[in-house]
């Protein structure tokens, strides 16, 4: 019978692959939601000692502080947390495939080092 190893599961889920995809979703969805709520808190509230959103018009293309400033708001956050998410999730994995590569490929020569030993 088969004994399983905690550690080894646990590193098994720590070393798995992140979706790529759903990470994007996500951080795009809160990026925008974001941008969008702090748009409307500033049109709502207008509190005086609040940062200059109109600033914002300069990365986003159409921003302004207004109820449509805030759908583009949301729409230009969404498009910008997308590929944040994304490509964070990519070196992710690319940096965890890279060191699963290196530790097996480490492993095995020190299996195999008694081996050429012996020749």
């Amino acid at each position: 019978m088969e004994t399983h190893d905690p550690g080894t599961a646990a590193l098994a889920g720590i070393s798995a692959p992140m979706d790529k995809l759903a990470m994007g979703l996500a951080a795009g969805l809160l990026f925008g939601a974001a941008v969008s709520g702090v748009t409307l808190f500033h049109l709502l509230l207008q509190p005086e000692s609040a940062p200059n959103l109109s600033l914002l018009a300069q990365y986003f293309y159409g921003y302004e502080v207004s109820r449509s400033g805030a759908a583009v708001g949301f729409f230009w956050g969404f498009v910008s947390g997308f590929v944040a998410g994304w490509f964070v999730t990519f070196v992710r994995n690319l940096v965890v495939s890279i060191r699963m590569f290196i530790f097996k490929t480490k492993a095995e020569l020190a299996r195999s080092r008694e081996f050429f030993d012996h020749l």
